[in-house]
């Protein structure tokens, strides 16, 4: 279990096909991040080290949803 008090930002991930989305919380509940990003792990890593270097600790967990073909 995490102890929330040493997550500054918590990030949301949406990773599709051809764009993913990302979205940053701090603790305090205030969006401080919330756009579309390239399908690409280097720009993934440097939103990490941004969110990193601005606001501190941050958390990602990921959801994936997998539908059946043709949904």
């Amino acid at each position: 279990m995490t102890d929330e008090t040493a997550v500054d930002v918590y990030l949301g991930l949406d990773v599709g096909k051809g764009e993913d989305r990302a979205t940053a919380v701090s603790r305090p509940g205030e969006k401080v991040f919330d756009k579309p990003l390239p399908n690409s792990e280097p720009k993934l890593r440097e939103l990490f080290a941004r969110l990193r270097a601005k606001h501190g600790t941050v958390e990602w967990p990921c959801w994936f949803s997998i539908h059946p073909a043709g949904r």
